[in-house]
C-alpha cells in the first residue's frame, strides 16, 4: 500500500503542478496607460471665425483661431493661435497669442507670446508684447503680472506688471524698468 500511496500523491503532485504552471510562469506585464483625460470637449471647431456684437448691435469683438475647444460644463472655451480683435467706439486693438482660454465670454487669458497691437494710426503706443496678458472683454481692461514691452513710433518701455484701460486709453506700468525715445 505504501508503493501505492507514493504514486498516488507523485501522480496528484504533477497533476497540480501541470495545472498551476502557467499561473506561476506568467511575467507581470502592466499595460500601458493611456493618459488621464480629465474632460473632454463639448465641440470643437477647426480654423474659427467668430464675431460677437453688443446690445445695440455693434461689433463687441472678432475671434480668429487655428483650432477651439468649448468646455461648457467648466464654463471655459480654450483657443489655439488665437487672434482677438477688440472694437472699441475710439480704438481697436488685435491681440495674438500661442494660446488663450475664456471664461465665461468674460475674462480671456492670453498665454505665450502675446503681443497687443494697436490699430489706431497715429497712436502714442503700437503694440504691446508680454508672455501672459488677461483680457476682461467687457470692461475692454487688459493687465499683466509678467514683464512686458510697449513700443511707440518714438519710444519703447520695459518694465513688469501692466494696468491698462482700452477705453480711457491710459496705460500703466506696475515697475518701471527703462523708457528709451527715438529722435523723429
Amino acid at each position: 500500500m505504501n508503493a501505492a500511496r507514493v504514486i498516488l500523491s507523485a501522480l496528484f503532485i504533477g497533476c497540480m503542478v501541470w495545472l498551476w504552471y502557467p499561473y506561476f510562469s506568467q511575467t507581470n506585464v502592466a499595460p500601458e496607460q493611456e493618459p488621464e483625460i480629465i474632460a473632454k470637449p463639448d465641440y470643437t471647431a477647426i480654423e474659427l471665425k467668430q464675431t460677437s456684437y453688443d446690445e445695440q448691435g455693434k461689433i463687441n469683438h472678432k475671434v480668429t483661431a487655428a483650432k477651439m475647444e468649448l468646455y461648457q460644463q467648466l464654463g471655459f472655451t480654450f483657443f489655439e493661435k488665437p487672434i482677438f480683435t477688440l472694437y472699441n467706439e475710439k480704438q481697436t486693438w488685435r491681440i495674438n497669442a500661442d494660446e488663450a482660454t475664456l471664461y465665461e465670454d468674460k475674462q480671456l487669458i492670453l498665454e505665450g507670446n502675446v503681443v497687443a497691437k494697436n490699430l489706431v494710426d497715429n497712436a502714442m503706443i503700437d503694440n504691446i508684447n508680454a508672455d501672459n496678458i488677461e483680457v476682461d472683454i467687457k470692461a475692454l481692461t487688459m493687465r499683466s503680472e509678467q514683464p512686458v514691452v510697449v513700443t511707440g513710433p518714438s519710444l519703447k518701455i520695459v518694465g513688469k506688471g501692466l494696468e491698462a484701460d482700452l477705453k480711457t486709453e491710459v496705460i500703466k506700468l506696475i515697475n518701471h524698468t527703462r523708457t528709451i525715445y527715438y529722435d523723429q
